[in-house]
């Protein structure tokens, strides 16, 4: 798909000529459907068999029709499919005291006011509100499902100043994994940075549980003074100062397409990751150590 920034940003990033290739590619019919919005891929199957979609004005029955939805006349029960927006991704540095939510019935600050935009855009994940760093904001829901969901597993990465000065049992218990309401937490990376009186933490995960690292800290006995996510799989927050906003860079950009990529790969079953020999192997000892339960050691293997 084409990628434009945010007309405040300037110039678009990509070329007139990538622009016209992507312009002719053809994707499944009920694919399309569901990325409008219309319904779910499978219910989205389902209409079609019904006969309730037509394109250019004929019926269409059969799966897996190619359309192309910038081109092609889309119809679902008589009702023109609206053409694709291009995508819009921002990243910004959400503050303290502000929502990471699209819009609030309350009339709260969200961190979509922060950023100026034609396009409706919609937050990647969430922080909560006394946490803040980076967000990215997008209209591209595929993308957004799939940096967010725990299934995919990409990394996020925090800054977390805690009260006092874990020991190491803390920390080992933080690595190792957590028992919280709702089960047991993947094992995490955990490292000091800095300790003065108070300490800050780099940490890492591949989850994002309801204020997770907050309740983590707090079981093992700390009290979590300021959370800042730094990262969120190929992005990082940088210098970036709160409350300010940037469009990707062109690297960035390309890690997101290879995201794109890779999780759909996976989701066809094509072996990517499995093909690596036994990797997760060296790292399974130390969990018989936390006393936990069973049946996810070769997914936890893989989160260390």
């Amino acid at each position: 798909m084409p990628v434009y920034v945010l007309p405040a940003f300037g110039a678009p990033l990509e070329s007139e000529r990538v622009r016209v290739r992507i312009a002719l590619v053809e994707e499944r019919l009920q694919k399309v459907l569901a990325h409008a919005g219309v319904a779910s891929r499978r219910r989205a199957e389902e209409m079609i068999v019904e006969g309730r979609v037509q394109v250019n004005g004929e019926v269409v029955t059969q799966l897996g029709t190619k359309v192309n939805p910038h081109r092609d006349v889309i119809q679902v029960d008589g009702r023109p499919l609206g053409k694709p927006e291009r995508p819009v991704y921002v990243l910004v540095n959400k503050p303290r005291g502000v929502l990471s939510a699209a819009r609030d019935t309350r009339g709260r600050k969200t961190v979509v006011d922060l950023v100026p935009a034609r396009s409706r855009l919609y937050p990647v994940g969430r922080l909560d509100l006394d946490s803040e760093g980076l967000m990215l904001l997008t209209n591209d829901g595929a993308l957004a499902l799939r940096l967010a969901h725990p299934r995919f597993e990409h990394e996020k990465e925090y800054r977390v100043l805690v009260a006092g000065v874990p020991d190491e049992a803390a920390l080992a218990r933080l690595r190792a994994g957590v028992g919280l309401e709702g089960g047991w937490t993947r094992p995490a990376q955990v490292e000091v940075e800095r300790s003065n009186g108070d300490t800050w933490l780099r940490m890492v995960l591949r989850e994002g549980r309801k204020r997770q690292i907050r309740r983590m800290l707090e079981k093992v006995g700390y009290q979590v003074l300021r959370l800042i996510r730094v990262r969120m799989g190929p992005l990082r927050l940088g210098d970036l100062p709160p409350g300010a906003y940037r469009p990707l860079t062109r690297d960035e950009l390309a890690a997101i397409r290879r995201i794109r990529r890779e999780d759909v790969e996976a989701a066809r079953g094509i072996p990517a990751r499995r093909g690596r020999p036994a990797a997760p192997r060296p790292r399974r000892g130390p969990r018989h150590e936390t006393g936990r339960p069973g049946g996810r050691r070769r997914e936890q293997g893989r989160q260390l």
